[in-house]
């Protein structure tokens, strides 16, 4: 199932399926958030922004903003 990053619960994890380069800071991108990169939503910051992820055994800051340009793909649960 394809989903826009933000819309990870807690604990999920996916792949990198595609990303808009011309929104993501490089920082991201040099740390491995691209396209085929596992990653797992860990936390929520209390007021929402911004979550925290684990991307190929890093943890990462993500701003809801930035998250929104970020499609992964999960595996479907029934």
């Amino acid at each position: 199932m394809r989903k826009i990053l933000s819309n990870l619960k807690i604990g999920e994890k996916g792949l990198i399926d595609e990303i808009n380069i011309d929104e993501i800071p490089l920082k991201l991108l040099e740390m491995g958030c691209l396209p085929g990169n596992s990653i797992q939503l860990i936390q929520i910051a209390p007021f929402g922004d911004p979550y925290y992820f684990n991307i190929n055994d890093s943890h990462v800051a993500i701003r809801k903003e930035t998250a929104n340009e970020i499609f992964v793909t999960t595996e479907n649960t029934i």
